[in-house]
């Protein structure tokens, strides 16, 4: 099957999967344009989670936007190997008003914002206060939030679960290691968890082995009876076709998180007439 063949794909509302159904994170993406424009063109619903304040995020976020791609900001938060995480940086020393105000200006940043998840954070995600601020602030617009569970002792997705936001957790990181026999072997943990349960979350990164992986591997996956979905897609999935806001309108607005398009779901591969 050729890839316009495979990916000549059926973009559909979010309903109960009828196969097992993927959906992929690429984060820190605003930082490596070359890969990003490749895994824009890449003709399956990738979600991309953007770092604020970058000189490529908002170019590429319009551009991934107009590629059907879903958008997410990547915020970082404090790990424990110390460092610089930049102007939206959130750790354990702010107070409350400018850790809301980072994250704030972080959101204002990324056009069409969907959702978020944590950039590290192995030590601010085990900590309830900033969680507790983080997710206050997330209940007041149309976001949902994807725990990365970069620590065994995350409790984000428990307080965003507590403030009624739709969430979700990572399963599988793409390329921890990065190298294309680690990136294959992820890969294919992932498709066995779907098979297993209907569905799965991985994140990776725009690195090149992970970005040429993913160029020759999604067009396969329609032979293999496994579909791609947005994050908002698989949600509604693993929610009976729930629409991830019903009953619970946003309180406020921030300039920057526009209507967002459909989730989509795409089964790669020709649909059978």
């Amino acid at each position: 099957m050729t890839l316009v063949a495979a990916l000549a794909a059926t973009t559909l509302q979010a309903q109960p999967a009828v196969m097992p159904t993927i959906a992929i994170i690429i984060d820190d993406v605003g930082y490596r344009r070359a890969e990003a424009l490749r895994l824009i063109d890449i003709p399956a619903p990738l979600t991309l989670s953007f770092l604020p304040h970058l000189p490529h995020t908002r170019d590429l976020a319009h551009r991934a936007h107009a590629a059907g791609k879903e958008i997410m900001l990547h915020i970082p938060m404090q790990n424990s190997l110390g460092g610089d995480l930049g102007p939206a940086g959130l750790t354990l020393d702010l107070n409350q008003p400018t850790f809301i105000h980072r994250l704030q200006s972080a959101l204002r940043d990324i056009p069409y914002v969907r959702g978020l998840n944590n950039h590290t954070g192995s030590v601010l995600t085990q900590h309830r206060r900033p969680m507790e601020w983080t997710m206050e602030e997330v209940s007041r617009h149309p976001l949902y939030f994807v725990d990365s569970r970069t620590t065994a002792q995350t409790v984000a997705q428990r307080v965003a679960q507590e403030h009624q936001i739709p969430n979700l957790a990572r399963d599988v990181f793409l390329d921890h290691e990065i190298s294309e026999e680690a990136v294959d072997r992820e890969f294919k943990r992932l498709i066995r968890i779907a098979r297993k349960v209907g569905t799965a979350i991985a994140i990776g990164h725009p690195h090149e082995v992970t970005v040429s992986y993913l160029e020759r591997e999604l067009p396969k996956l329609g032979e293999q009876g496994v579909a791609v979905a947005t994050v908002s897609a698989l949600w509604m999935i693993r929610n009976n076709g729930l629409a991830l806001f019903d009953g619970r309108l946003p309180t406020a607005e921030l300039p920057g998180l526009a209507k967002p398009p459909a989730a989509q779901l795409v089964r790669t591969s020709t649909p059978q007439p």
